[in-house]
């Protein structure tokens, strides 16, 4: 499929960018979606969380009551976590991260693509940079696209610390290369803006 390539001040330039149909234009999978997306976040959880059990807390080992007779439940020490000493079977620290297979994840990606090439959601920007790193500017042009009031992910071809400056306060654009592309990142976006030279990138990326 095709799509105009406009310029930073919202204009068609008269080109149009040829996007791959086994990349954009695929069935999309549920399923690949599901598992890449827990893996991501999976992967970014520390795992470190951690409470004390009874065996961890100071205190008597010396049995408190005797055995029967007291018309209570039994009790060995005063570390028992009844009484508020430790957490039984609390959380321990440990690794939450997963691993799924290369083709996965790609078909996972090439999914959420095709995703929103269906809902008319990506736009084709020629390659740019801003003078200064200026928050106005990158507003100035999310305006002339009309995707001020969409959370926008703009994927470069390369990194540019004007273009990352300009746009970091601002809450509804978020921006990243080609070859960081991920499906959290795309799914999270209600519309995709890409430069011109990623195309190609992310292409490469996710046929070879």
């Amino acid at each position: 499929m095709e799509l105009n390539i406009y310029t930073p001040k919202g204009k068609e330039n008269g080109k149009q960018a040829k996007l791959n149909d086994a990349v954009f234009s695929i069935e999309p999978n549920d399923h690949a979606i599901y598992l890449d997306v827990k893996q991501i976040q999976a992967n970014a959880r520390q795992g470190t969380h951690k409470v004390k059990e009874r065996g961890e807390n100071s205190g008597s080992t010396k049995k408190i009551k005797r055995q029967k007779g007291t018309g209570g439940a039994r009790s060995g020490s005063i570390k028992n976590p009844t009484y508020g000493n430790g957490r039984t079977f609390g959380p321990r620290p440990r690794d939450y991260s997963l691993k799924l297979n290369k083709k996965l994840k790609t078909l996972a990606r090439k999914s959420a693509l095709s995703y929103k090439t269906k809902g008319n959601q990506i736009t084709i920007i020629e390659s740019f940079s801003f003078d200064t790193p200026k928050t106005k500017e990158c507003t100035a042009m999310l305006k002339n696209l009309k995707l001020d009031d969409k959370r926008t992910l703009l994927i470069m071809d390369k990194s540019d610390s004007n273009i990352l400056l300009a746009s970091r306060n601002l809450q509804n654009i978020m921006v990243t290369q080609a070859t960081q592309l991920n499906t959290v990142d795309i799914l999270n976006a209600d519309h995709l803006l890409l430069s011109e030279g990623s195309i190609p990138l992310i292409e490469n990326l996710l046929l070879n």
